[in-house]
Order: structure tokens, then C-alpha cells, then sequence
């Protein structure tokens, strides 16, 4: 097998000498290593151009959950499969997809021959495979990309300095079937079950199923908190809801704080998503079943 490996060296990890590790693993193998690190300023054409010309079978993203975005930008809808090594300071999707976070444990793992399809959201032709929202989240990452503590603890100190802070918006929320109006502390687009801090925010999700889920978070509160990074209960539905579709028109009165997969992208006042269904084929562990965190539904 062709192994590619795109390595982000400013991702959270950076104490890891990837390039050393990988070819140390694989030396005296038949399969056949290429590394690439990103440049500090990557152009995506570039790094197309760099995956098409490797004639690799797999592509491996080495780093956080932006890092597999962008490597994803450039595998959508082809034969390639793509991998993941942890490398990032939260590594939401690597969680999502039971990634082994010990380095040998997830370059054994980029062999396996077994793939899995997921599907992607376009949320505002920007590419999705995990999480996407407005409002508290999406200002918390901001706040946290303008921490110097980086990590869990720098994650948690920007949502606290949120959460003290947190405007309401007004949003319209319009899907196939139904508009609904709503004041919300943030609303989520959401393929995955939870955010890589470990709080799950869609306990019934799949990402390899024909829709994502909506998830209005009208109040947040200390015990739906408690919900999500510790028992995993069914929300509160005067606090949180949960919609299901394949599409979704979001728009806010006001501008809010939005992001995709963990990248901030500044303020908007409307957010357009619709499915992709089995856009990516993802290497994952033989007994990883795609499944939700619950089987008790949200809402």
C-alpha cells in the first residue's frame, strides 16, 4: 500500500517529532512511506497537487481536526481513504472515530485495509465532517485562539470568560418539512456526537446515516452542562432541542460568532447546510461501530 502522510508541525502536539516517528515505524515494511509537512502558509492547490501526484491509496492527516479538514478538502467523493494521527490539542474527530490517541496504536491502525463511509455537511461551501455552530461555541473558539494557554485548560479558561459574556440571538430556522423561530444561545449543525473537550452535544448522532441534526441550545445552564460532559441524559427540552435533516436555513437578526470542525470564520447572519452523503471513506478501528453515544434521544 501507498501511505501518504500530510504533517502539520504547528498543530498542538509539536513536541513529537512526526516524520522521525512515522519512519521509524515502518522501516523494514512493505508498504511504501511518503511524508509531507505543510508549509506554515499551505495552498490547498498545492497540497492537491502534492496527493495527486504520490499515487497514494491512503492519505493520512497528522494533527488536529483542521489539519483532517483540509486533507478532506482534498479527498471529497474519491476512491482515496483517509486516516488520522492525533495530533491536535482536542482532536474532536479522532475521538469521534475511536483513533487510538498513542501514536504506534494509530500508525498500526492506518494499514487496516477496511474503510467506513461518513457523510459531510456544506455549511456556507465551507466542508464539515464534524461540528458546526453559532454563537457561545463558535465565540469560545475565538476567544481560545487568542489564549497563550492552549490545551484543555486553555479551552475551558476562553468558555468561562464566555459564558459570562454570551449574548442571545434571535434566530429563524428553516428545514425541508418546517421554520421555526427561537432565541438560543447557540444553535449547532451537527454530524458528530460531541466536541473535543468531551462534552457530547448529540447523543443520538451517526455521521454515516442520511441526515445531521440540529440542535438548539435555548439557555445554557449548569445542569444541561452536567448533561453533556457527564451522564449523557436526555436534554431538557425547554432548554435544548433537536431537529433532524438533510438541509437547513439558519438565519440570526443580528451578526453572530460562527465555526466549522474547531476554525473559527468570523461573524455572519445566515448559515446554509445540506448533506453530502458517504463524501469520505475513513479508516477506523474494525470494532468502532459508528453508533450514538445514547440510546436514550435527545430531546
Amino acid at each position: 500500500m501507498k501511505i501518504l502522510f500530510i504533517i502539520n508541525p504547528g498543530s498542538g502536539r509539536k513536541e513529537v517529532n512526526y516524520t522521525g516517528e512515522i519512519q521509524k515505524f515502518f522501516e523494514g515494511s512493505d508498504h511504501d512511506i511518503e511524508t509531507f509537512e505543510l508549509p506554515e502558509h499551505c495552498n490547498p492547490e498545492e497540497l492537491k497537487n502534492k496527493i495527486s501526484t504520490s499515487n497514494a491509496n491512503r492519505v493520512i492527516a497528522v494533527g488536529g481536526d483542521g489539519t483532517v479538514k483540509l486533507v478532506a478538502e482534498c479527498l471529497l467523493n474519491s476512491d482515496t481513504s483517509i486516516g488520522i494521527i492525533p495530533g491536535g490539542s482536542a482532536n474532536g474527530l479522532a475521538k469521534e472515530l475511536g483513533i487510538p490517541v498513542q501514536l504506534p496504536d494509530a500508525l498500526k491502525l492506518v494499514t487496516q485495509e477496511e474503510t467506513h463511509p461518513v457523510h459531510i455537511t456544506r455549511v456556507n461551501d465551507q466542508l464539515c465532517i464534524h461540528l458546526s455552530d453559532i454563537g457561545f461555541n463558535a465565540f469560545v473558539v475565538k476567544k481560545f485562539e487568542d489564549e497563550k494557554t492552549r490545551g484543555m485548560w486553555g479551552y475551558f479558561r476562553a468558555a468561562f470568560k464566555t459564558l459570562l459574556d454570551t449574548p442571545y440571538m434571535e434566530v429563524t430556522i428553516s428545514t425541508g418539512s418546517e421554520t421555526v423561530r427561537r432565541k438560543a444561545a447557540m444553535v449547532v449543525i451537527a454530524n458528530g456526537t460531541r466536541y473535543g473537550s468531551g462534552a457530547v452535544i448529540n447523543p443520538g448522532g451517526r455521521i454515516d446515516d442520511d441526515v445531521f441534526e440540529i440542535i438548539i441550545v435555548r439557555k445554557i445552564s449548569f445542569s444541561e452542562i452536567f448533561k453533556m460532559m457527564v451522564s449523557h441524559r436526555p436534554y431538557d427540552t425547554a432548554k435544548t432541542e433537536v431537529f433532524q435533516s438533510s438541509e437547513a436555513r439558519i438565519h440570526s437578526r443580528k451578526k453572530v460568532h460562527f465555526q466549522v470542525d474547531g476554525e473559527y470564520l468570523g461573524k455572519i447572519h445566515s448559515l446554509n447546510a445540506i448533506l453530502v452523503p458517504g463524501a469520505l471513506k475513513f479508516v477506523i478501528p474494525q470494532d468502532k461501530k459508528v453508533a450514538p453515544v445514547s440510546e436514550h434521544p435527545a430531546g
